[in-house]
């Protein structure tokens, strides 16, 4: 009881620091919050369990790794929005057919994803009922689906972001609150000596794909590129950065506690692992997380509808309205709920992101290839270009 009254003291008090006016109207922070709010998402729901039981005692470095790619294909974007910024969006003919492909290629991502958030959804909503099964949860995503369509017909991507009802500060304190639990729960191993040392299950080529079709998890610090209409190319860069650096904080500091804490009979993995795993600690955290889940996942997905419609306007001249493309990307969402499991959507959204950081890199390497000849900048986004299109190739979903 005392650890449940900490956890809800330490949510509360983040909450409340996170929404203080001071840091809440700080130009730099509300710059960050947007990439920050979409890496700790959904990712954070299901990459504990995953990596835990998959990778033992290295998930650490897995993490690691991770969130290294991440920030990588993250100096690409970096680097393509100070060189439009500097030279205008005005490119070379290849440089362009590179962007519209990039852009394609971004829509049909935030399709999958879009998908991939809701089934998550469908599934936590269902969790801690007598329909916890797969069945259920995909009527409750063709359900929500069904909402988003029909708002976003009837009344337009307006009255969408008017039924985001989230506030990234409290997904972000209940993350606060998750980890003191998390810390508390490992303090409590250490002075037992019970901390759990598991062997990878994975090894070689597979465990290398499974990384691959992960990369979703740690995605969203793309979204600095399309926030030019708000703030200035420094500002975009500098936040796009703050948040990958607290993502990988938050991330490894998660990791790290969870992978020493269960032992392998405890792991049964599913998409909504992590809520039997957080009951463990405290009884308070699955409330916590489905609430978080729930709320974060329909934001997410929402905020993805909408810019898909903007963007498949944009690409096609006008010839497909937002409304067409809402209605497009429900039914291949529908499509995906229904013939495909939660971690095979993760693995091919993570596919889809991928070949997009590919496209970027690729433009990135151009970019500095015309700058500066073969330079190391040249020869890192080239190689992250090649890494985004094997990754894009040979991503695995979780068996």
């Amino acid at each position: 009881m005392i650890l449940n009254g900490l956890i809800i003291f330490v949510t509360v008090f983040t909450g409340g620091l996170l929404l203080h006016p001071k840091l809440a109207q700080a130009r730099m922070w509300r710059a960050a919050i947007t990439p920050l709010a979409s890496i700790i998402g959904s990712g954070f729901l299901v990459l504990g369990p995953v990596l835990d039981a998959s990778y033992g005692k290295y998930a650490p470095l897995v993490m690691g790794l991770l969130c290294l790619t991440a920030y990588l294909f993250g100096s690409a974007i970096r680097f393509n929005i100070a060189r439009i910024a500097q030279h205008g969006p005005g490119l070379d003919p290849v440089g362009d057919l590179l962007e519209k492909s990039a852009s394609w290629v971004l829509a049909f991502a935030y399709t999958v994803s879009v998908a991939y958030y809701l089934n998550l959804l469908g599934s936590f909503a269902v969790s801690l009922t007598d329909l916890n099964d797969a069945y259920h949860a995909r009527l409750v995503t063709t359900g929500v689906l069904a909402v988003i369509l029909i708002v976003g017909w009837t009344h337009g991507f307006r009255a969408l972001e008017h039924m985001e009802q989230i506030s990234v500060g409290v997904k972000l304190a209940i993350i606060a609150g998750l980890l003191f639990g998390l810390g508390w729960f490992f303090a409590e191993r250490v002075a037992t000596g019970d901390l759990v040392v598991k062997p990878p299950q994975l090894h070689g080529w597979p465990a290398i794909t499974l990384i691959f079709g992960l990369l979703i998890t740690v995605q969203g610090f793309e979204t600095s590129r399309y926030l030019g209409d708000e703030y200035d190319a420094p500002t975009r860069i500098r936040s796009m950065r703050l948040a990958q650096w607290m993502s990988t904080g938050i991330y490894m500091v998660y990791i790290i506690l969870m992978s020493y804490l269960f032992a392998p009979d405890m792991l049964h993995l599913s998409e909504t692992a992590i809520i039997d795993l957080m009951a463990i600690v405290a009884p308070v955290l699955p409330v916590l997380l489905i609430a978080s889940a729930l709320s974060a996942q329909f934001s997410a997905a929402v905020a993805d509808t909408g810019g898909t419609g903007g963007l498949l306007e944009e690409l096609t001249g006008g010839r497909i309205s937002p409304r067409v493309a809402y209605a497009i990307l429900v039914a291949f969402a529908l499509l995906l709920t229904w013939v495909m499991s939660v971690f095979e959507i993760i693995s091919y959204a993570s596919r889809a992101f991928a070949l997009y950081y590919a496209f970027q890199a690729m433009i990135a390497a151009r970019g500095a290839y015309r700058q500066a000849r073969l330079n190391h900048l040249t020869l890192l986004f080239t190689f992250l270009a090649l890494l985004g299109l094997t990754i894009a190739v040979f991503g695995t979903p979780v068996e």
